[in-house]
């Protein structure tokens, strides 16, 4: 009681009283601690910030294969490689790399994707900047713009390709039959991402 009236002497000087406490119905205390859960839990978020992935595909030795880096907010990575088991240009690896790494992030539950890739044909066909005739590479450009459908945002640009090492390394090594390396999700595919009769 004495170390209370002191502190209450020394309050005073500042402005501040001292109050002692007073004695609270559990309900009341119950419905004050529902109403300020609620005021202060923030609304559900989703993640607005953008994941990026890096692809590459490449035609080596007569066997095609793709390379994925994927980068979350967070900047944690994930990698993938898929070795091509059909026949394939370069042109349709890159394709086929950019409709890969499109699947995963849907499945993934990407919304926002930023894609990053040193096929200037493949991104130029994409953001409608050049035509193709060819039927393989319209029946890509179509899945493309199919899946793109599935994001809230999706941004796709050019890089060097020393920027793409990364995804570069990843599909010389399927390409050379190398050992998969720790920690790099490795699959093969059998036939196209798409049908080519359908774009006839």
């Amino acid at each position: 009681m004495g170390r209370t009236m002191k502190w209450a002497l020394k309050l005073m000087g500042q402005g501040i009283k001292y109050a002692s406490w007073t004695t609270i119905k559990s309900q009341v205390l119950a419905d004050f601690i529902a109403e300020c859960t609620v005021v202060q839990m923030p609304p559900t978020i989703v993640d607005q910030e953008y994941w990026t992935i890096y692809f590459d595909g490449s035609l080596m030795k007569k066997s095609a294969s793709v390379g994925l880096v994927f980068v979350s907010p967070l900047g944690v990575r994930m990698r993938y490689m898929v070795h091509l088991h059909f026949p394939s240009s370069n042109n349709v690896a890159e394709y086929e790399a950019l409709i890969n790494g499109l699947r995963i992030a849907i499945e993934l539950g990407v919304r926002h994707l930023d894609i990053q890739g040193d096929s200037q044909l493949v991104i130029n066909q994409v953001m409608k900047e050049s035509n193709s005739h060819d039927v393989k590479m319209t029946a890509h450009y179509r899945e493309v713009h199919r899946l793109e459908d599935k994001f809230n945002g999706l941004e796709l640009n050019h890089i060097p390709r020393r920027l793409n090492e990364a995804a570069n390394m990843l599909v010389k090594a399927t390409s050379g039959r190398e050992p998969v390396p720790m920690g790099v999700f490795a699959s093969d595919q059998h036939k196209p991402s798409v049908c080519y009769e359908e774009s006839e």
